[in-house]
């Protein structure tokens, strides 16, 4: 039962859907008095590509033998090899502090303090709120047996979450300060693993939910624009409430 609940969870909140007939068919004014929220098209489908693989890859770990066998061979050699260590604690905020702090330090991002702020915030919202939700509902005991929430990894989702908008803000700039981000983002990961805190495909699941949030905060930035009046934006992408039999979540509908 839980299996079925972080599958239906997963699949819910993450599948992007490409129905353009659903959507496309919907009067404007419908549209606006719906529960969807209109997003601007961004870069298309593609931007959901590597996060839906990592997410996939977690959740098929969670059934899949082989994949099991990994993550226990791994953590076998973790408890051989290391001791543990406790700078994951503190390096997953490192990238998101960045976004700010090479904007004091004159490098200009690419978007300005306000909308910086509305995607930090939006994201990590998304990101713990999910993260917490298929904790509780996966029940996956930690290596280290202290308790049954590893799975997905919290502290790599927060460290991929941001690292991927200071990819996305700096880019422009310079793609070594995404890159750099990403390292730490991906030392993270493997520390929790060190620390025989998470598996390692609660790691590439955290590590995919958190690129993941972001890309939905970025998508959600013209309806908070409009909502403060600062423009009108084209709805290209529709996100509605999902509610069925013990399953909650999001639904994605992309036009193009």
């Amino acid at each position: 039962m839980r299996l079925l609940c972080l599958f239906s969870f997963l699949f819910t909140m993450f599948a992007v859907t490409l129905s353009a007939a659903d959507v496309a068919t919907m009067h404007p004014d419908t549209l606006q008095t719906s529960t969807c929220l209109a997003l601007k098209k961004d870069k298309g489908v593609k931007n959901f590509i590597i996060p839906a693989v990592f997410i996939s890859y977690g959740a098929l770990a969670q059934t899949a033998k082989p994949l099991q066998q990994l993550d226990t061979n791994i953590d076998y050699e973790v408890r051989k090899h290391f001791k543990r260590r406790s700078f994951d604690n503190y390096l997953q905020y490192v990238p998101v502090a960045a976004v700010y702090g090479l904007d004091l330090s004159g490098i200009k991002a690419k978007h300005n303090f306000r909308d910086r702020t509305f995607v930090v915030i939006t994201s990590h919202i998304i990101m713990g709120s999910s993260v917490q939700i298929i904790k509780m509902a996966s029940g996956v005991e930690r290596p280290d047996g202290s308790n049954r929430h590893s799975f997905p990894s919290g502290h790599t989702a927060t460290a991929f979450t941001g690292a991927h908008i200071l990819f996305k803000e700096y880019r422009e700039v310079s793609p070594w300060i995404g890159i750099a981000g990403y390292a730490g983002a991906t030392t993270v990961g493997a520390m929790r693993m060190l620390n025989r805190k998470h598996w390692l495909s609660d790691v590439v699941a955290g590590a995919g939910m958190g690129i993941l949030s972001a890309e939905i905060s970025y998508m959600l930035l013209p309806v908070f624009h409009r909502i403060i009046g600062v423009e009108e934006t084209k709805t290209n992408l529709a996100i509605a409430p999902v509610i069925g039999n013990r399953q909650y979540g999001l639904g994605l509908a992309y036009v193009f």
